[in-house]
């Protein structure tokens, strides 16, 4: 009887075990359903090769509205520090902690048309080897789907290392946070770009008003996930404060369909007077009213302030003019036009860094991507492989 009586207890608790183990498993796919998958599409598309200064590259499919609505809500954040607990706080319920940072960066980017009519958004991110990846996401409740690229260094992850652990996963559900470019399927195509505006390797524009606050890459996940246009994107801007992160400062292009862009920048009198990022206004170049540019059809940027006298009067290095001067060279010369998408990518292959005479620490064009807004493509390639297998990848919106 006794044995019998112990069967039954033993019974009864491992059923309580099991039941407590599936209200566990339930609980905590109520919570982070969205997450998990989000994990479980992370691949890695590239390997790491430091014989060629490459970073890995991963391809991660976001899951789920990642609490941006939540973020925008709130105010957004003013600091790194708060756009971290935020993210912390949501994401992982304040378990995990997160980690946003950013560097300084060296980069390139124009629009131009192709034979075919399509309107085409090309850029490089110049950097030092680090792993990226190309982020795909779907929020719905009224925002667009886009593919975007990050580095995973922004997120805490060693440029070193490739991303194993499940650790080091987790850190990656903060990718939509830190884009560094994109394309959304309204054809709205947007990048950020260091501006070396004030003191050593910039003074971060720091606006202070009574609109919310967002930080320098989450402005591009607004316009990625909101913007119908050009015109829409500017509207989004306007309508917060901008935090620069990092002790860096920066300027954003972006483009749509209609042949429309703009170079957004933050900006105090002259170069010799903009050490307050405090003080600085928003100033939009229009790529009709751009005076660098010599015609709408095109337009160019990189790495100094495009705003009409910033430089008057000055000894201040425009930083990456020479890359500026090469990339509008080639478009003035064809009226803005090039034959396809992949010719797009050859005159982002022409300023590759890898190749390019240059005496700063960005010695690398990370990925070059070119973002057709017509049909909603993209054209991505890492590390300056150009025209190699296993390093071009091309996706579709709406497919």
């Amino acid at each position: 009887m006794k044995h019998k009586s112990l069967s039954k207890v033993l019974k009864r608790l491992a059923c309580v075990l099991a039941a407590l183990v599936i209200a566990l498993a339930v609980a905590v796919f109520a919570l982070w359903h969205n997450e998990l998958a989000t994990l479980s599409s992370l691949k890695k598309l590239s390997d790491r090769d430091e014989a060629h200064r490459d970073g890995a590259v991963y391809q991660l499919n976001v899951s789920g509205g990642y609490y941006f609505d939540d973020f925008l809500a709130q105010g957004g954040a003013s600091t790194d520090s708060e756009l971290i607990s935020f993210i912390t706080q949501s994401i992982t319920k304040g378990i995990i902690p997160m980690n946003i940072k950013t560097s300084t960066i060296a980069c390139s980017a124009f629009t131009a048309d192709t034979q075919s009519g399509d309107r085409v958004f090309g850029r490089n991110y110049d950097f030092s080897a680090t792993n990226t990846a190309i982020v795909y996401t779907n929020p719905g409740k009224g925002r667009h789907a886009s593919y975007s690229t990050i580095d995973l260094s922004f997120l805490g992850l060693d440029k070193d290392k490739d991303v194993e652990s499940l650790g080091q996963k987790i850190l990656t559900l903060a990718a939509p946070y830190v884009p560094l470019d994109g394309v959304n399927d309204a054809g709205v195509a947007c990048g950020i770009f260091m501006s070396y505006q004030g003191e050593g390797k910039g003074t971060p524009t720091d606006t202070q008003t009574d609109r919310p606050d967002l930080t320098s890459t989450t402005l591009l996940r607004l316009i990625l996930d909101y913007a119908d246009s050009v015109e829409d994107a500017v509207a989004l801007a306007q309508q917060y404060d901008l935090h620069d992160s990092a002790s860096s400062c920066f300027h954003y292009m972006v483009a749509d369909s209609t042949g429309r862009s703009a170079v957004l920048e933050w900006v105090g009198a002259d170069a010799d007077h903009d050490a307050d990022g405090s003080q600085r206004q928003l100033n939009v170049l229009w790529n009709d009213t751009d005076a660098l540019s010599d015609s709408s059809d095109w337009q160019v940027v990189t790495n100094f302030i495009k705003t009409p006298g910033y430089y008057d009067g000055t000894t201040v290095e425009m930083k990456g003019l020479d890359r500026y001067e090469h990339l509008a060279a080639a478009l003035r010369q064809t009226n803005g036009v090039v034959a396809d998408k992949n010719a797009a990518m050859d005159l982002l292959a022409s300023v590759g860094r890898r190749t390019w005479n240059n005496d700063d620490s960005n010695s690398n064009t990370v990925h070059s991507v070119v973002y057709d807004l017509t049909d909603k493509s993209v054209l991505w390639v890492g590390n300056e492989h150009y025209g190699e297998d296993g390093y071009t990848f091309e996706f579709q919106l709406g497919a």
